[in-house]
């Protein structure tokens, strides 16, 4: 195992392998969907980097394939699809070492040197070793090539302040190198059939349904997913249908396939309650899940991602996850953490990803979550709360965190008011008059992007939102007495 022979020299854990970050775009025609698009050095370099680990000195160990060349040049964005179409794969000879160099360059963490050294000493089963780092001692860069592979790999691994190149080389020919066959890294196994299977994946007739190419986005994106974690020993790939779980939870116990049957379940209830038109999307409902708040704090750092050290899961719209960790009081506490942000998550997709307004994007992440049955849960005046209503639905989402740890609560429930109402109470109002505001929110925020004008456009008339008011507040004095 890869871990087994490597962690006295390199590394104590696997370092998160970041999914490349998506732009939505809302597809229209027959088949009106959400195409997620990517910037093609992004999905390049997510293709590359077979993994990555570090130590608790700071040493970080990367391997990386030398198998399609670099994109040169900032193109426009473009689907997993069309980019797996489009790659361009770099044969061993030297036809294509430039173009292997151009790729060395994009993933080292150094400049390289103009030129290449070879190793210390000959090494059994490696038919090149080229060592790239010139005079650098701060990080050890190497590209080899093995005996019988179809391709070129590059290595680096940052050393700590205290450690010596010489000594670094000698371990790095000794313990990977000359051990290269023995590593046991299963994105590597059998690597000249992988090869031809992703050869024989491509579409040769120019075309597709559009269905099958909207499934064909979702198995890529389920693809890069399990590539991202399959070097890393403790973590498992969960596929479940259009979901997919990546976690380092211990195994033996059934809270995964619990979590794909709650979110199975949870998926088709969102999607019941508040529909959407679009009829196909290219999207992946993923899930990844660290076994500690540690682990999960620092992938916060590595994704740069501020303002949410104090969360327990959030939902990263444009990496596709949906992050959280086990916390301390266990997996029940986690489940009800799911219920909450997967809503976040199925609102986003349902929208394309503009962003819906607060009233009924957090209105209904807490419906689902919440298990009071109608219990306001803090004391409220539902007279001075139904007078805040109108402001509470045309705020955005600065105005909705804004002011102290009561008024944030109050406006909170509040919102989860609107969707218990909508569930629970709308319907028995003379004549529904609304049983279409949440499609007609969704359609018009497709429309328009604008999540304020989607609340008004959705009521039909402002007579209708001021019925809608006075139905709230009548159900709410109702049941509380």
């Amino acid at each position: 195992m890869l871990l087994a022979a490597l962690s006295s020299l390199f590394f104590a854990f696997p370092r998160p392998l970041e999914m490349p970050r998506a732009e939505a775009y809302y597809v229209y025609g027959d088949v009106p969907h959400l195409e997620d698009r990517y910037d093609e050095l992004d999905l390049w370099t997510s293709h590359a980097v077979a993994g990555r680990w570090e130590d608790g000195d700071g040493r970080v160990f990367s391997l990386s394939r030398l198998d399609t060349a670099a994109p040169r040049f900032a193109g426009p964005t473009l689907t997993r699809a069309k980019y797996a179409d489009g790659e361009v794969r770099l044969s061993v000879s030297d036809k294509d070492s430039g173009l292997r160099m151009e790729a060395a360059a994009m993933l080292s963490p150094v400049p390289l040197a103009e030129k290449p050294e070879p190793p210390r000493h000959e090494i059994r089963g490696m038919k090149s070793v080229l060592y790239l780092h010139g005079t650098n001692d701060t990080c050890l860069v190497c590209a080899f090539l093995p005996e019988n592979s179809p391709l070129w790999y590059l290595a680096t691994w940052e050393l700590a302040p205290e450690d010596e190149m010489d000594v670094a080389v000698e371990n790095f020919e000794a313990g990977v190198l000359a051990e290269w066959d023995e590593l046991d890294l299963p994105s590597e196994k059998n690597i000249e059939e992988k090869y031809r299977r992703r050869e024989r994946g491509k579409p040769r007739d120019g075309g597709r349904r559009k269905d099958a190419a909207l499934a064909r986005e979702r198995e890529l994106f389920a693809a890069d997913l399990s590539a991202s974690v399959t070097n890393y020993a403790g973590w498992h790939f969960t596929p479940a249908g259009g979901f997919a779980i990546v976690d380092d939870l211990p195994r033996g116990g059934d809270f995964v396939r619990t979590l794909t049957n709650e979110l199975g379940n949870a998926y088709a209830r969102y999607a019941a309650t508040v529909p959407s038109p679009l009829s196909g999307s290219n999207t992946l409902s993923v899930a990844r899940i660290y076994k500690n708040r540690d682990e999960y704090l620092a992938a916060l750092e590595i994704d740069g991602t501020e303002g949410l050290e104090w969360s327990a899961a959030y939902w990263d719209k444009s990496r596709r996850e949906l992050v959280a960790h086990l916390p301390q009081d266990g997996e029940k506490e986690l489940l009800k953490t799911f219920r909450h942000e997967a809503f976040h998550q199925y609102l986003s997709y349902a929208c394309s990803m503009m962003t819906a307004a607060p009233w009924i994007n957090e209105g209904y992440a807490q419906y689902f979550e919440d298990a009071s049955d109608g219990e306001w849960g803090i004391d409220v005046d539902i007279d001075a709360a139904a007078e805040m209503l109108p402001a509470v639905m045309a705020m955005d989402y600065g105005e909705f965190y804004a002011g102290t740890d009561a008024d944030r609560r109050l406006k909170y429930r509040m919102a989860w008011s609107i969707a218990w109402f909508l569930e629970n109470g709308a319907d028995d109002v003379r004549f529904r008059p609304f049983a279409e505001v949440k499609r007609k929110y969704v359609e018009t925020l497709l429309k328009t992007q604008d999540m304020q004008l989607a609340t008004f456009e959705a009521f039909g008339s402002p007579d209708n939102f001021r019925l809608f008011t006075a139905e709230w507040k009548k159900y709410w004095k109702e049941r509380n007495g």
